[in-house]
């Protein structure tokens, strides 16, 4: 079983918050031989046309002296498991979870929205100290 990231229970408390049932923690990823393990996967029914929602969310602290690292860290492990669920889930939608600061100091770079919208990565904004969701991009 995987280690927790240290805002893990921050962005669980925020997706409850915002309406989320949490339907696995960790949430296994499993393609052929290959057995990953994203933080968490949660489902809601959206009202407006009654259909249920469903997301895995890989949860990302950035807190190492080079967030550029961890970019590229939380970028590969972000596609790889989007490729399986493509193929064992594709009804599920992958999320990337950061924090607003690191959202505001780094992710608005103009090189990393490059990235964000080459390779289509979806993020979810958290205001980690009141645990709630500010922003979802696709």
């Amino acid at each position: 079983m995987p280690a927790k990231d240290i805002y893990h229970d921050a962005v669980k408390n925020a997706l409850i918050k915002d309406g989320w049932t949490i339907t696995a923690d960790p949430y296994p990823i499993k393609y052929e031989e290959v057995k990953l393990f994203a933080d968490i996967a949660g489902e809601k029914t959206i009202a407006a046309n009654r259909q249920e929602k469903q997301i895995v969310v890989e949860i990302k602290s950035f807190l190492s002296r080079s967030p550029m690292r961890d970019f590229e860290t939380a970028l590969g492990q972000y596609l790889i498991y989007k490729a399986f669920l493509s193929v064992e889930h594709p009804e599920q939608q992958l999320y990337l979870a950061i924090g607003q600061k690191i959202y505001a100091d780094f992710f608005q770079k103009v090189a990393i929205q490059f990235v964000l919208v080459k390779y289509h990565v979806s993020l979810i904004i958290v205001d980690l100290d009141k645990e709630e969701i500010m922003q979802w991009t696709s």
